[in-house]
């Protein structure tokens, strides 16, 4: 009767030697001190080759060195809007990868620039590992900016970077690293086209925002105007606020006193009530359409209230900004940030159930968890006017 030896079993099992016949020598005993002996190697082996690979496990993340704890800091314009909360789970990812602290979120609840200049500075004062901040001006950021990188703090811009002229040439009003975002006169031209689409016939078309002037969303208010107004559109922007119990009936109102072909937004607070402004005026029938992915947007298209909106994937603005400071910090400095654009893609209805799937990178929940990519072909999520 073929015997097996325990070390035998024992190696069989760490091993999870599939059949074959290394193996089926091993159970039938063939030269049974000899298999033992193989075993017990085999053992041995496995132990001393995996155990530098344990060790190192215990002490790093993604086959990094241990480096110290970089704490970085994202001081934000308006750090309880919802928008930003794919962001926040997008830096605590790329934290947990790294094995570094999360990121410290700060900044201003209605886009106050000295507030925010108030915590680049507590940043420089902590001496934090590096920065990443909205520029929603060019004026306010340049002395805290030019403070940190002379203090050898890396700073980041994302979401914003600075000032956009109407003509789309970018006027960078200080001096960081690289920007990650949007490119958003860009967008506000795709909005512009998408605009002209679904309005053929010029007449007056509503753009709410919630800050005009920031540079954040009067790009894209600027390149949605450089489209329409050449043809004969009337293109008026209506101030909503950074309030939300406001921001309804600021759209109501405006809606009400006058009638416009199409309303439309380019922030994601006022494109959220914007479907409930035109139920709520008798005006649901009215080409409509804005920005990001927060839950309300994103309901409101499925049930066909919202036409569209232009996605910028915050999450990402969240990741790889983490992701920039931690190579330039643990590579000395040499591998620089590049500019990085987190896209431009129009979701429908028609696509929307790829983005409608409850998951932290479009802030819906806070579990994570693997969404299996759709199967078949693959196309490319650049801005398109098709539906």
């Amino acid at each position: 009767m073929d015997r097996v030896d325990p070390k035998v079993d024992e190696a069989i099992e760490t091993l999870n030697m599939k059949d074959g016949p290394a193996r089926r020598k091993l159970l039938k005993g063939a030269g049974l001190v000899s298999a033992t002996a193989a075993a017990s190697a085999l053992l041995a082996a496995c132990s001393s080759s995996s155990s530098p690979a344990s060790a190192a496990a215990k002490d790093t993340a993604g086959n990094f060195p241990k480096t110290p704890a970089w704490q970085f800091w994202f001081v934000n314009h308006v750090t309880t809007n919802s928008f930003f909360t794919p962001t926040q789970y997008g830096f605590a990812d790329a934290a947990a990868i790294l094995d570094i602290p999360v990121p410290k979120w700060t900044g201003s609840t209605n886009s106050v620039a000295s507030q925010m200049v108030a915590q680049i500075n507590a940043a420089v004062s902590a001496k934090a590992a590096g920065i990443a901040t909205t520029l929603i001006n060019s004026s306010s950021f340049t002395t805290p900016v030019a403070n940190a990188m002379s203090a050898g703090i890396p700073v980041l811009s994302y979401n914003a970077d600075g000032v956009v002229s109407k003509t789309g040439v970018p006027d960078i009003g200080c001096n960081r690293l690289a920007y990650v975002g949007q490119a958003l006169f860009t967008s506000g031209q795709q909005l512009g086209e998408r605009i002209k689409s679904l309005v053929p016939t010029p007449g007056e078309i509503a753009i709410f925002i919630e800050t005009p002037g920031t540079a954040n969303i009067q790009p894209r208010f600027d390149g949605a105007n450089s489209i329409l107004s050449p043809l004969g559109y009337k293109v008026a922007e209506i101030a909503t606020t950074t309030v939300p119990a406001t921001i309804l009936a600021d759209e109501k109102a405006y809606l009400l006193a006058h009638k416009p072909k199409g309303a439309f937004a380019v922030d994601s607070t006022s494109t959220s009530f914007l479907a409930q402004a035109l139920s709520e005026t008798g005006m649901s029938d009215l080409p409509n359409g804005g920005f990001d992915t927060v839950p309300q947007t994103l309901t409101n298209i499925s049930e066909g209230k919202t036409g569209f909106t232009i996605y910028q994937d915050p999450y990402l603005q969240g990741f790889l900004p983490t992701l920039y400071l931690y190579l330039y910090n643990i590579s000395g400095g040499t591998l620089v940030p590049s500019d990085t654009d987190t896209g431009l893609s129009f979701i429908t209805k028609s696509n929307l159930a790829e983005y409608n799937k409850a998951s932290r990178y479009q802030g819906s929940t806070t579990a994570q968890k693997y969404l299996p990519r759709p199967s078949g072909a693959i196309s490319n999520p650049i801005a398109t006017t098709s539906t």
